[in-house]
């Protein structure tokens, strides 16, 4: 779950929830840990505000690496769903893939780049202080910062999917080789060769005495190598879907409904009339304003489903995933994520409601290119088996 901060440059942000677990991490490991350890005798006040301040300007260093990335593609022609926070990081969600390998070096680069700028702000401005014979808790904070800005530059350069360094690998390759997925396949391997890596040194770590802080290495390790496993999916899937487009696959003309009609209402006339489990809901003019699921209806208990509203318990349009009939299917697919169930609605240049693709339309597209190129393995016909970004 994610809450909206707003919009950057028209880019929605959020924060997942989980980034309140490296905020419960951070504040007291630095109020009671490293600030005190490096500057004796200040208040416990001064401690929490100063490593207070420090983890809102960390987690605004993040904000700034992804927003580059997000400003670098809009610039390279890939458009920018949104940014999202969470507990490892951060992540740009791209909508489609860059273009050009030039463009994918760019777009990757400039993340690391922004950090390390970030850094050397950073120590310049704590060198200032220090000359300036400000000194403590300010100067101690600002370094702190540099120096995290540094760590985060360098370890996401190692070249390894989903790393920044993978992306720059996969651009590389993709130069040379001229075929992105096969390029891609194998930044991902190394992804997965780099997760594994930290697993063993973390789990060896910790028997031989290390201490239980690098099972954090563990977790990271976990993460990586599931998500260096997507994307060698993903990639196996673009190279299965090539030239398929969203208005090959979608569902034309969807059953559209009114968000001011009652769940009671919708049950009665339409959920038991077609046999979808998706709706758009529109305005009169057909434009998309909510989708709302069979699993959002079913949510609202019986008793208050004569006077709960249709779009009240819809996805909002911004949470809904839209495309084109003219995309590629394989920019969309990384988008299907989130409250909509996995569904996507399809829209025209006038942003009517005209078709909408679901998980079932996924794996018969992926079931007939299948048949079509039986030598390109996937993970399986159901889109809950497809990876996403």
């Amino acid at each position: 779950m994610s809450l909206p901060l707003g919009r950057i440059s028209g880019i929605r942000v959020r924060v997942d929830l989980s980034v309140f677990v490296i905020v419960a991490i951070l504040v007291p490991s630095l109020a009671f840990g490293r600030l005190p350890a490096t500057l004796p005798g200040r208040s416990l006040l001064a401690y929490v505000f100063a490593a207070v301040v420090a983890t809102a300007l960390f987690l605004a260093s993040i904000l700034a690496h992804e927003l580059a990335h997000a400003v670098v593609a809009r610039r390279n022609g890939t458009e920018v769903e949104s940014i999202t926070l969470w507990m490892f990081g951060g992540v740009a969600e791209l909508k489609g893939d860059p273009r050009s390998p030039g463009a994918d070096l760019r777009i990757a680069a400039v993340g690391p780049l922004t950090s390390l700028v970030l850094a050397v702000a950073f120590g310049v401005a704590a060198y200032g202080l220090a000359f300036l014979g400000v000194g403590g808790l300010p100067v101690a904070v600002l370094g702190y910062l540099a120096a995290i800005n540094v760590m985060l530059a360098l370890f996401n350069l190692v070249p390894a999917a989903p790393l920044d360094g993978g992306r720059i690998l996969r651009a590389a390759l993709w130069r040379i080789w001229k075929d992105r997925q096969r390029a891609a396949i194998f930044a991902a391997r190394a992804g997965r060769g780099f997760g594994y890596f930290l697993i063993v040194f973390g789990l060896v770590s910790v028997a031989t005495g290390g201490g239980f802080s690098d099972l954090w290495l563990v977790l990271i390790g976990l993460l990586i190598v599931n998500a260096a496993a997507a994307e060698e999916q993903q990639a196996r899937l673009g190279s299965l879907l090539r030239g398929v487009l969203v208005g090959d696959v979608m569902t034309p003309r969807p059953v559209t409904v009114d968000p001011q009609q009652t769940v009671d209402e919708f049950i009665r006339r339409a959920a038991f009339a077609y046999r979808f489990s998706s709706y758009p809901l529109t305005d009169p003019a057909g434009r998309l304003v909510g989708l709302v699921t069979l699993n959002r209806i079913r949510d609202v208990p019986p008793e208050r489903r004569a006077t709960t509203r249709l779009g009240d318990i819809a996805c909002r349009p911004d949470d809904v995933p839209t495309a084109r009939p003219d995309e590629p299917l394989t920019d969309l697919l990384p988008r299907m994520v989130g409250c909509a169930d996995g569904r996507a609605v399809v829209t025209d240049d006038a942003g009517v409601v005209i078709g909408i693709v679901s998980p079932s339309d996924v794996s018969r597209a992926v079931q007939l290119a299948s048949l079509k190129y039986p030598t390109v393995p996937v993970g399986g016909a159901d889109l809950t088996n497809l990876p996403m970004r």
